[in-house]
């Protein structure tokens, strides 16, 4: 190659090498440049963020002082009514007024909850956010100062490059100098060489000498281009050695740069960055997942609320709400009329005939128009089945409208088309009061057939009693037409049944501090056994042993109750004991009481006695077994004063319980003493002298329970199923009688 040829070729390579240097020098400013952009967006990201929780924040507070406002609005509205005012005593609110309640309370709860969530969004999320925004400007700092120091690092690789590059194209240029010169030394000894081979006789002596010396520079030229050529050589090797080794360390530095320092420069700029933000928005998931959950639990109160929306109930305590107002009439009595004082219908001989003839004319017109009114009660039942059903439908469910989707427009045919479109409401409020109207037209019907039904049966029955057809019914009968063995027993002479003076005894030396007597359940297998037991004329509770759950042995002791074929509290009596709720002064509704019941048969009085003196006995470890009066009320009131069948269960229930409730309370006062009614009387310790030392029996303990327990009101308390009581040590250890 020639060396212009030679020349041009090395000003392509170097021109080629600084295009290639150039360009990655303009790559390095582009990458700063990106690295730039990349942190202004993220600055300019979170400050969008920052501006936008900052006006949620504001909606938020808008939002929950609006909920407080609505709540405040309505609650002034109801704080002076009095369901407000039985709300604060004891919370035992009718369940459409407890939903109220509770919804206005929910208000309040989210109120409380966005406030939260402000709060939230400005001392806490966005102040990470511009945590994030800071250290996102002071990590970029810190990396570009990094950066320039790569770049120079590596322009400095690149500039060593093209000085060794120089270097060895240099060496090699001389090199190939050498080279050439060398060769041409060596053609022109060639030559020199070629001439001295000639003949000597043809050459004379001069030039023979002549070219002697020729030849000798000729040498000696060629040596001197020799060693220069070697060195020149040496020089070219070392220096294209050098090149190649900085070429690859060059291309390493580059490569490494490119592959790995970058992406840990990038890494570096972004220290913290994901993290942090992960962290940030995590606390704004965090605040609304919290605040949905508070949500739910709040809704999920009202769902408990609304499924406890029970018309039963809610009439039985409206009616406990005014007792007054709902309690039956004292029962009007016969007003004697100059001196008259025979109270009852006479069936003397004159009149006999006329009043059988009139017993004979009601009962065939009772067994008419009961059978007429029946109908009229099933059309009137099917009727009411049928409001139910309009009124029941579950047409609530609206998530349809909350499905998302991209379109608007099916959520608008969605909702066009639901059930509570307007077309489909006027239809059925037209059926439902259609409906309506008829139910009210056959209730009316229903109860003017009753009513009538009821004045005759009266009548009929008052005949039916002075004409001497009644029939008496025996006390201790079971609902199976015959008397169990320990009936038998008492006939013999005892005159409390051997079951419940048992059972009392057991549950008096083992049970009066059990937590949740008579309300917990006990084994129906252990029940069984013990009434079977009884039914066979033995008596499995006469051990010393408490081997016996108190639970089943109280089970049996109801049940027997239960059993009876006429109730202890006679049917023939209920309307007047019901009406002794109207009396407000207890003292004086305990009188009437005992009035009443004054006329019912010495053993029933003997039995309800014992009983009674015992409830009250247990009534005064209340604190212990949760068994208040009421209580006890609400557990034997079904059983030993049931509702007729014709009565109002729900109502009736509610008075039934504060009869018994009086009769537990006041028992002395009601039923006769010793003296006045000879038989057995219930003993408050059922064991030895010894035994009775215990500090719940000291003398006056349970006299003033007495007392408290007839001034103080006393409140229904849910009793939950709690856990078995230690009985206390003395009875314990008590020996049976």
């Amino acid at each position: 190659m020639s060396t212009p040829s030679r020349f041009k070729k090395d000003k392509e390579i170097i021109a080629e090498y600084e295009s290639q240097v150039k360009e990655i020098r303009a790559q390095l400013i582009e990458q700063q440049k990106c690295l730039e952009q990349q942190t202004e967006m993220r600055v300019q990201l979170l400050q969008d963020l920052q501006d936008f929780f900052r006006k949620k924040a504001e909606i938020e507070t808008e939002y929950s002082r609006n909920l407080e406002k609505l709540a405040e609005r309505f609650m002034a509205k109801t704080r002076s009514t009095k369901d407000h005012q039985q709300y604060k005593k004891d919370q035992n609110l009718l369940s459409p007024v407890n939903c109220w309640y509770l919804l206005l309370n929910q208000v309040r709860r989210e109120s409380k909850d966005h406030a939260t969530l402000s709060d939230i969004y400005l001392n806490n999320v966005i102040m990470r956010f511009m945590q994030i925004s800071e250290d996102s400007t002071r990590m970029f700092k810190k990396s570009k100062e990094i950066a320039f120091q790569l770049h120079e690092d590596l322009m400095k690789v690149l500039n060593e490059l093209y000085t060794v590059m120089k270097t060895y194209h240099m060496y090699h240029a001389e090199s190939i100098s050498a080279e050439s010169k060398l060769k041409e030394a060596e053609k022109q000894e060639e030559k020199q060489i070629g001439r001295s081979g000639d003949p000597v006789f043809h050459i004379r002596l001069e030039e023979r000498h002549q070219r002697r010396s020729s030849v000798k520079k000729i040498e000696k030229m060629k040596e001197k281009r020799q060693a220069k050529y070697s060195e020149n050589k040496l020089k070219s090797i070392k220096a294209r050695n050098e090149y190649l080794l900085t070429l690859e360390a060059t291309n390493a530095s580059v490569f490494k740069y490119y592959i790995h320092d970058l992406s840990d420069l990038i890494d570096c700029s972004d220290l913290g960055y994901h993290a942090s933000l992960n962290r940030a928005l995590r606390t704004y998931l965090s605040a609304e997942y919290n605040l949905e959950t508070s949500r739910h639990e709040g809704l999920d109160i009202i769902e408990n609320a609304v499924d406890s929306l029970e018309p039963r109930s809610d009439k039985q305590r409206f009616m406990e709400m005014y007792p007054t107002a709902f309690c039956p009439p004292m029962k009007f009595e016969f007003q004697s009329h100059m001196g008259d004082e025979v109270c009852q219908v006479s069936a003397q001989q004159p009149v006999q005939a006329e009043l059988m003839l009139r017993y004979q004319q009601l009962q065939s017109r009772l067994a008419t128009l009961k059978i007429e009114n029946e109908e009229v009660k099933k059309t009137t039942e099917a009727t009411l089945q049928t409001i139910q059903d309009m009124v029941t439908i579950e047409d609530y469910d609206v998530s349809e409208c909350f499905q998302h989707s991209r379109s608007t427009e099916s959520v608008k045919s969605t909702v066009s088309e639901t059930y509570m479109s307007k077309p489909s409401i006027a239809k059925r409020r037209a059926n439902q009061q259609e409906t309506e109207q008829f139910y009210f037209m056959k209730f009316r019907e229903f109860l003017e057939g009753s009513n009538l039904i009821t004045k005759l049966q009266a009548k009929h029955d008052l005949l039916h009693r002075t004409l001497g057809e009644g029939h008496r019914a025996e006390y201790v009968t079971t609902s199976r037409g015959r008397r169990n063995s320990h009936t038998r027993h008492q006939d013999s002479g005892q005159v409390i049944p051997l079951i419940v003076e048992s059972c009392i005894r057991f549950i008096n030396l083992y049970g009066l501090q059990h937590q949740g007597i008579f309300r917990v359940s006990g084994s129906q297998v252990e029940v069984n056994d013990i009434k079977n037991s009884f039914e066979r004329g033995e008596n499995p509770l006469a051990d010393d042993q408490s081997n016996h759950d108190i639970n089943s042995v109280a089970g049996v002791l109801k049940l027997y109750f239960r059993g009876l074929e006429n109730p202890v509290f006679p049917k023939e009596r209920f309307n007047d004991l019901i009406s002794c709720v109207r009396i407000d002064n207890l003292y004086e509704r305990a009188l009437h009481i005992r009035k009443l019941l004054l006329t019912l048969p010495r053993s029933v009085l003997i039995v309800m006695r014992y009983l009674f003196a015992f409830l009250n006995h247990l009534s005064q470890y209340s604190d212990e077994n949760m068994m208040d009066p009421y209580n006890l009320a609400i557990c034997f009131g079904p059983t030993l004063m049931p509702v007729p069948d014709i009565q109002d269960q729900v109502s009736c229930q509610a008075h039934v319980n504060e009869i018994i409730k009086t009769i537990i309370i006041h028992h002395e006062a009601i039923f006769p003493d010793a003296k006045e009614l000879d038989g057995p009387v219930y003993e408050k310790c059922m064991a030895g002298d010894d035994y009775c030392d215990s500090p719940y029996s000291e003398h006056g303990t349970l006299e003033e329970v007495d007392q408290d327990a007839s001034t103080e009101p006393h409140t229904s308390e849910d009793v939950r199923e709690l856990p078995e009581n230690l009985r206390i040590d003395c009875y314990s250890k008590a020996t049976a009688l």
